[in-house]
């Protein structure tokens, strides 16, 4: 049990990985809800968030410290990829559940930047 949710005060995920999505999902012509201008072009038919295509990746969205306090400035926007990965806060029972696979991938993140696994 937890007495907030981890992710406010992590943030490493969106500092490890680049986040690819389908070009459209940044087209508000065609019903996308990502701000184009956080975005770039990964040809032919992707985009991804900007600064995630870097070497060391860095999601614009993202404001904070990482290991702090952090909060996505799009989270009602937010690309396919962030609103799939499994992790869950479930407020009620103050936990954290993960879709399988997903926690020891959040974990290795959380690790590379110093912080403790999650259980």
């Amino acid at each position: 049990m937890y007495a907030q949710n981890p992710c406010l005060t992590c943030g490493a995920c969106c500092a490890a990985y680049r986040v690819a999505f389908y070009w459209a999902e940044a087209d508000p012509t065609l019903g996308g809800t990502v701000p184009p201008e956080l975005t770039e072009p990964l040809p032919p038919f992707r985009a991804c968030m900007r600064g995630t295509n870097q070497s060391t990746p860095r999601c614009v969205a993202l404001q904070g410290k990482i290991g702090e306090a952090v909060f996505c400035s799009i989270y009602a926007l937010r690309p396919t990829p962030c609103r799939e990965f499994g992790a869950q806060w479930q407020e009620q029972e103050r936990r954290i559940v993960f879709a399988p696979g997903d926690q020891e991938r959040c974990n290795r993140t959380r690790a590379a930047w110093g912080l403790p696994a999650l259980i």
